[in-house]
């Protein structure tokens, strides 16, 4: 990539890849001028590097301490800066991290968490309410003393650990190493068109602290040196307004993003004239939504899924003319996905060149296409494991199960259907809360809903939705379980309604049904 060439936008800065480079240099620099004492941690390995945290936001210097902690052999455990004291101290007690790069909020947060603390602590703006113990601007490490400088880690090496949602448990740190960073861009470079390419400019409003932003957005930009444009808060019309100044012709997105663009008329319209590519992952986006975004932007929204583990995507809709409502796609290149029943049959087994038709059962129920079934994945994009000790990874043949459950049409096309743990049992006939949720979301009074399995003394559990109404709106919880009735077998009916203002959701726009439950 040109030294020239843009590499960032924020606000009214441009950063070329010349000058992130010679910024990465100086961080790699000071990063390896520190030094590493061996202590009694237990979450330490001999053959890791040390670890850095990066609790900030979405700002040029996440890239700078990010790619120069890598340059510099560090592992990068990327942090939410809205964490808690509590949450903070879990992450770092378990990670063992001795340097971390915040926020002066997060660093106060962190000055008030039991030991062990990082022996080291950079904050991105002043200290005001006090922090740890001989804090310094991060502004030192941009001005250390640098040469040009080569990375000491790459292939199996662990280069980041990001922790996932913990919908049970705490949440646990999966170790991505170079190589699963790097295949994940060469398997979505493969696709035609390419999602990404060096003459593109990408708009980066997803989290870095999160895989989705992380890799599919800042590490896009550095390994095709295209243009990111950093967005700190998503705001709708300020993003449509940055997409247009800026020139962006990539979106990486999530479903409330395009939920709030799609009924913004003509603004998106415009906005959306010089977009190439617009992809939406992380959760599922439904079917009307997707339809009246294409018709008022003029171009399709595409579908993506994938996991942390996975670095993150695994499959897509791109390559597709006409993606298919309510589908994820197909495999990446070099991605295999099996899908498995509750008694571990094979139900079937998916590629990038679609399904095999001897592993479709065309008598099955839903024919053609498969039982539903848990998508156990195998390719070079999977983790090396959780922290510290790589368990819970690929087994000893490289397959990943990602509990989700999925069924495939005859052409390979996948569809999801739900996750393992979500799964609602009731009176012991399965129900899937997407099914459930579909139904709702369809009812013109519904802006979105959730749905959960809440314990029943007869049928074990029974199906509880929550559900946030359309502005103005008039229904009642009775006339949303008739509805569900009309629509589903009986079992799979609510039969609690609970209205709320707003579901409770991840970064990513992720609901967190552990907080409904």
């Amino acid at each position: 990539m040109g030294a020239g060439r843009p590499a960032l936008r924020w606000h009214d800065r441009l950063i070329t890849w010349g000058e992130l480079d010679t910024q990465v240099d100086a961080v790699a620099a000071a990063l390896r001028g520190l030094v590493h004492a061996a202590d009694d941690r237990e979450s330490h390995r001999a053959d890791v590097g040390p670890r850095m945290a990066i609790a900030l936001p979405n700002v040029p210097e996440f890239a700078a301490a990010y790619f120069g902690a890598l340059r510099a052999g560090y592992v990068v455990v990327p942090v939410n800066p809205g964490y808690t004291a509590r949450e903070l101290q879990h992450v770092l007690a378990d990670t063992g991290a001795e340097i971390i790069v915040g926020t002066p909020a997060v660093l106060e947060a962190v000055a008030g968490i039991d030991a062990p603390a990082p022996r080291h602590a950079y904050s991105l703006g002043e200290l005001t309410g006090g922090g740890p113990a001989g804090a310094r601007p991060f502004a030192e490490l941009l001005a250390a003393p640098s040469a040009p400088t080569e990375a000491t880690t790459g292939g199996e090496d662990i280069a980041v650990l990001l922790y996932t949602s913990g919908t049970s448990g705490l949440p646990k740190g999966a170790m991505l190493s170079h190589r699963a960073l790097l295949a994940n861009h060469a398997q979505l470079a493969a696709i035609e068109p390419r999602p990404v390419g060096e003459d593109d400019v990408v708009l980066l409003t997803l989290p870095l602290f999160h895989s989705y932003g992380l890799n599919t957005g800042l590490g896009a930009i550095a390994y095709h040196g295209a243009c990111g444009v950093l967005v700190e808060r998503f705001d709708p019309a300020d993003t449509l307004a940055r997409i247009r100044s800026d020139g962006v012709t990539v979106v990486v997105g999530v479903p409330p993003m395009f939920v709030a663009w799609s009924l913004m008329g003509e603004r998106l319209a415009t906005a959306f004239r010089g977009v190439r590519v617009a992809v939406s992952g992380a959760a599922p986006l439904d079917a009307a939504t997707a339809q009246r975004f294409g018709e008022v932007a003029g171009a399709p929204v595409y579908e993506g899924y994938g996991l942390t583990e996975t670095a993150p995507v695994l499959t897509t809709t791109m390559g597709e003319e006409r993606p298919k409502a309510g589908s994820i796609g197909r495999p990446l290149p070099d991605v295999e996905i099996k899908l498995v029943d509750a008694d571990g049959n094979v139900v079937g087994e998916i590629d990038d060149e679609g399904v095999d038709d001897e592993d479709i059962d065309y008598d099955a129920p839903g024919s053609p296409g498969t039982d539903p079934g848990v998508m156990v994945v195998r390719g070079p994009n999977l983790f090396s494991g959780y922290w510290p000790d790589g368990h819970g990874g690929p087994d000893a043949d490289g397959w990943f199960s990602t509990a989700d459950i999925a069924y495939s049409d005859a052409d390979g096309d996948l569809f999801l259907v739900d996750r393992v743990g979500d799964l609602i049992i009731v009176s012991g006939f399965n129900v899937y809360p997407r099914e459930v949720e579909l139904v709702l979301d369809s009812h013109p009074a519904v802006v979105e809903s959730a749905v959960v399995g809440v314990p029943h003394p007869y049928t074990q559990q029974t199906v509880k939705a929550y559900v946030v109404r359309r502005p103005d709106a008039v229904v009642t919880a009775e006339e949303l379980i008739a509805y569900c009735e009309g629509n589903l077998a009986r079992f799979k009916c609510p039969t609690a309604v609970e209205f709320v203002s707003e579901l409770p959701k991840s970064a990513t726009g992720k609901v967190r049904k552990g907080e409904l439950a």
